[in-house]
């Protein structure tokens, strides 16, 4: 039987189920059956959305490159970007992935005018009274191993969070960091 959960993994848990260096993982939090794994990953350090499934051709759907469905992020980043930072990361940038330069694929990128409301984060950002932060919402159609990071910090805006919020249609609403819910099934365009 094919089984479909969302998740919304907390800030500093490993997108495994295995332990890993004794910091948190998934099992430590999710309990499911034990042919259900995480399809892709989010970083130890970023939180958000995270699909767990036992069906391969979705897990093939979701991280095949030629499929190119949209991911949805929200960023604070340190500093108060503008129009022309947001053009830098629209056009794409190069960034480094594995050693080599890589330059990142167009996307949507765009400054929140009103911070998203987001749950409090565990522990909260450091706060410094005269550095700005900004968000920004990016929708990236390609997954590099800390793309967003690279790509706002290459443009000299370092990422203090990051919340992946969307794949394809499937979102977080509703859920907070450690809520799991589970779906009948997962469709992408």
């Amino acid at each position: 039987m094919l089984r479909y959960f969302i998740i919304y993994k907390p800030f500093r848990v490993l997108s495994q189920f295995t332990s890993a260096e004794g910091k948190s993982v998934l099992k430590d939090m999710f309990t499911v059956p034990r042919d259900v794994y995480p399809v892709g990953r989010l970083d130890y350090d970023s939180e958000g959305l995270l699909i767990l499934t036992n069906d391969p051709s979705l897990n093939h759907r979701l991280l095949n490159p030629k499929f190119s469905h949209e991911r949805e992020y929200w960023v604070q980043v340190e500093g108060a970007m503008n129009d022309t930072d947001i053009k830098r990361l629209q056009s794409g940038v190069t960034i480094n992935i594995d050693g080599n330069n890589y330059d990142t694929k167009p996307c949507k990128a765009v400054i929140y005018k009103i911070p998203p409301v987001v749950p409090d984060r565990d522990p909260p950002i450091r706060f410094r009274k005269n550095v700005p932060t900004t968000w920004i919402k990016l929708v990236l159609t390609e997954g590099k191993n800390r793309q967003v990071r690279k790509m706002t910090a290459k443009i000299g805006f370092p990422t203090l969070r990051l919340i992946r919020y969307r794949i394809g249609g499937i979102t977080i609403d509703g859920l907070q960091p450690g809520d799991m819910k589970e779906l009948n099934f997962i469709t992408l365009p």
